[in-house]
């Protein structure tokens, strides 16, 4: 659960693409309700697709800008899917094609515990005991409850504060940034205010703030960077926000040129997007990719994170997505 609302299911789409040597490529879309996006509208975007425009990495990087401004969502499985036949065919997992590299057992994600009841969260951050970092949702009316029990299960670990536009004014904001800056082991706060804050609002509260404000539902893609570090000390960049890898990639990119931090996050996922993901690590201050880990039934095998450490060393499939059918 977060500040906008409660899920226990999350549909997300896989799509296959079959280049003419019958290489596969995997993608997937996790479409965000905020902006309008269901598993259908993903669907109906897929069954418009030209396959022809598909052909290359520069070819349908093009041909998807030309489409909807909105389904970034079905962008993002398109482009990871094409990217996936590509670096295949070079013989190459993602992060090699795309020049980046991978440093093994070197990248930490985050581990999300949602708004909750006070012994759910208990639970919860129990269960979590294996992971070092920990992802607070916040933006509720129990905030000060919430960080207390978790503190009591868990009162060294390092944690990042999620709000999810929960705070409405940028003094509500500072008050409880404020208080969170007591804790000497939160790192930072991610989106306090709404995405519809002005940026005089944003520009006051980062002048303030005893933590750093991350951006994620304010910042999508690369253009925005200079205006984001005008708001923000950092961005969290969302693939399925950003058309997927190729526009992620610009993003964090962008970001770091402007001077901000950088960080990955995710949606409820399955071991597709989130290793899509885990390509970009070293492009990424902090990580946020544990959407996989959430979940009951991910049919995938990826990247890996036992106590919160990435690794695609046991990844079954070596090349581009490095993701393939469990059991296969």
């Amino acid at each position: 659960m977060i500040a906008r609302g409660r899920t226990d299911v999350a549909k997300v789409v896989v799509v296959e693409l079959t280049d003419d040597d019958g290489i596969i490529g995997r993608g997937e879309a996790a479409p965000i309700s905020r902006y309008g996006e269901s598993a259908q509208t993903a669907e109906e975007f897929f069954h418009r697709i030209d396959p022809n425009q598909l052909r290359s990495i520069p070819q349908a990087t093009a041909y998807l800008k030309t489409l909807s401004a909105h389904d970034m969502a079905a962008k993002c499985a398109i482009d990871i899917a094409v990217l996936d036949i590509a670096a295949k065919r070079a013989g190459k997992p993602i992060y090699d094609f795309l020049g980046l590299g991978f440093r093994e057992r070197q990248h930490v994600t985050s581990f999300s515990i949602g708004i909750a009841t006070p012994e759910e969260i208990r639970n919860k951050v129990t269960a979590a005991e294996k992971y070092p970092v920990l992802k607070l949702k916040l933006g509720g009316p129990d905030d000060q409850a919430a960080l207390r029990v978790l503190r009591e299960v868990a009162p060294e670990k390092t944690i990042r504060v999620d709000a999810n536009e929960g705070w409405r004014t940028k003094d509500d904001a500072l008050k409880n940034i404020e208080w969170l800056a007591a804790d000497t082991r939160i790192e930072f706060v991610e989106q306090p205010l709404p995405a519809s804050t002005t940026p005089a609002d944003w520009i006051w509260l980062k002048q303030r703030s005893p933590l750093p404000i991350f951006a994620d539902e304010s910042y999508h893609l690369a253009e925005s960077a200079e205006s984001a570090a005008e708001c923000f000390h950092g961005v969290n960049v969302k693939l399925v926000k950003s058309a997927g890898i190729t526009g992620g990639a610009a993003a964090l990119k962008a970001a770091r040129k402007a001077g901000l931090k950088t960080m990955l996050g995710c949606m409820i996922e399955t071991s597709v997007l989130i290793s899509a993901a885990a390509h970009l690590a070293e492009l990424c201050d902090y990580l946020d990719i544990d959407g996989n880990l959430l979940i009951t039934d991910d049919p995938y095998q990826g990247v890996s994170a036992e106590k919160g450490i990435l690794s695609f060393a046991n990844a079954p499939e070596k090349t581009g997505l490095c993701v393939s059918l469990r059991g296969n």
